[in-house]
């Protein structure tokens, strides 16, 4: 699997600030990230997978609620992960 334990405590670890805070929506939307661009990977290489299609729509609708949630409740933190991964609004 792309997304083994290890793999997602690291990504947990470094965006939420404790391994154990998966709760977080930095942790969630790293997460999300993450998966979003393994399957625009996917997409690249197999372009009629409509299926997958639709679940990378999904990942991409959640993780822009928890963003909007994310700017309306603390705008630093908004800025802080969207400047650490690199996304733009």
């Amino acid at each position: 699997m792309y997304l083994n334990k290890e793999k997602k405590a690291e990504i947990i670890a470094t965006y939420s600030g404790s391994a154990t805070n998966t709760g977080s929506p930095e942790a969630q939307i790293a997460i999300f990230t993450y998966r979003i661009n393994h399957l625009t990977q996917h997409l690249k290489n197999a372009k009629k997978d409509k299926s997958t299609e639709l679940a990378l729509k999904k990942l991409v609708g959640k993780r822009k609620s928890l963003l909007d949630y994310l700017q309306k409740v603390d705008i630093e933190r908004y800025r802080a992960i969207i400047s650490k991964l690199n996304l733009r609004k």
